[in-house]
């Protein structure tokens, strides 16, 4: 067969450890023999970043905006164990965090379902939606260590004059302070970008923030998401026969508990970062779970929403054969390659999308996937445990 053409290029961006040996063999097994690739690429490995000081994360961020699609390998966000291990000038910040923040988007992650995988929560039959802010908190934060007999202070300075707010008096003890911020034009656009995706996928929206406690930051979150659906998505959510609902975070864990799913859970950026995760693993891997950044203009960032799988790239490393669930990545690649279709109204390669990702699920539901699923599997057809290779040439073979 004649390959798809791309008239417009995706921007690519490589990653680190064992996804990025996945990343290869999807393009090589996967895309390459039916897609003529066009994209521009960017290597976001954490050697790469060093080389680049980080110059590469913003360029691959510039390259979305100029071009409205990337997919984006997973990557190591440095802690001081990895500044070490890779000799780095500095424990530099996660790619992720900087993407976002230049996107100034929405992440929104869902479950990838498949007959025979049972989720931990019996109770969750339709899949939960995980909207995650994608700007500011602790990912733009500024933090330091204080000396005994220290004192930390919160100087602000704007049009009011300037104010003072005495955060802790370390005279007993030496200790430990934070400084995050969000702005009100990101909370708002995420608020937008939410009620949106709600209206096209016709779901409820949960949100949740900690504004008992939080009095400022966190009602600041509340009142903004309020204001816009009373102002702009009331009328709307009625005539579309869905609902705005908010809630205290602790009470909303709950309630997802005892829920069906089915819904659109809207978290701040780090609860979504952590909750997406139990989601995740609770309808059965981290491996099977979507995540694309949206923002407010329509640019979209396809990714994984899992890690580099540390464990199994030092297994790797000593000649091991592993068994690591590509599954994510393999969506985030249809997902991109789905939307540049969509945008540039070439059915051709939408619809190729479709069926790679049609022919992933089948391979599953047919008894063949890596070792995460297995005990997972709850079908009359046997589960036979695939290398990570092997499973994509499986896929191949259905594709």
């Amino acid at each position: 067969m004649a390959k798809i053409k791309m008239s417009v290029p995706l921007v690519e961006m490589d990653g680190d450890e064992m996804t990025r040996v996945i990343w290869q063999q999807i393009k090589e097994i996967l895309l390459k023999p039916y897609v003529e690739l066009n994209t521009e690429y960017y290597d976001l490995g954490l050697e790469n970043r060093e080389k680049t000081k980080d110059a590469v994360t913003t360029e691959s961020a510039l390259a979305i905006k100029k071009y409205g699609v990337g997919v984006k390998c997973a990557t190591i966000t440095p802690n001081a164990q990895r500044v070490e291990e890779y000799n780095l000038s500095t424990m530099w910040k996660s790619p992720n965090g900087t993407i976002r923040a230049i996107l100034d988007g929405t992440v929104f992650r869902a479950p990838i379902l498949v007959k025979g995988i049972q989720p931990y929560v019996p109770g969750w039959t339709s899949p939960i939606t995980m909207a995650r802010h994608a700007y500011g908190d602790i990912y733009r934060d500024v933090e330091g260590k204080v000396a005994k007999g220290g004192k930390a202070t919160l100087v602000i300075e704007d049009e009011n004059g300037r104010r003072e707010i005495e955060i802790f008096d370390f005279s007993a003890s030496g200790g430990i302070v934070l400084g995050m911020h969000n702005t009100e034009k990101s909370i708002a656009s995420f608020a937008r970008c939410c009620f949106n995706y709600a209206l096209d996928v016709k779901q409820d929206v949960w949100f949740a923030t900690k504004d008992t406690i939080s009095k400022t930051y966190d009602h600041t979150f509340k009142d903004i998401f309020a204001e816009i659906y009373e102002n702009e998505y009331k009328e709307k959510f009625e005539k579309a026969g869905i609902e705005y609902f908010y809630t205290l975070i602790d009470d909303a864990v709950a309630r997802v508990m005892r829920s069906n799913g089915g819904f659109i859970w809207a978290c701040k950026n780090y609860d979504g970062d952590v909750m997406s995760d139990m989601v995740a693993t609770a309808y059965g891997s981290l491996a099977m779970m979507t995540s694309v950044l949206v923002s407010p203009d329509g640019k979209y960032e396809y990714e994984a929403a899992h890690g580099t799988v540390t464990r199994h790239y030092y297994k790797y490393l000593k000649g091991e054969v592993t068994s690591t669930n590509p599954v994510a990545t393999i969506f985030a690649w249809s997902g991109a390659l789905r939307k540049r279709g969509e945008l540039d109204g070439n059915a051709e390669l939408a619809e190729f999308a479709d069926r790679l990702e049609k022919a992933t699920i089948r391979t599953i539901e047919s008894g063949y996937m890596t070792g995460d699923l297995v005990p997972l599997f709850k079908s009359e057809t046997p589960a036979v445990k695939l290398n990570t290779e092997e499973f994509i040439r499986k896929i191949a073979s259905n594709l």
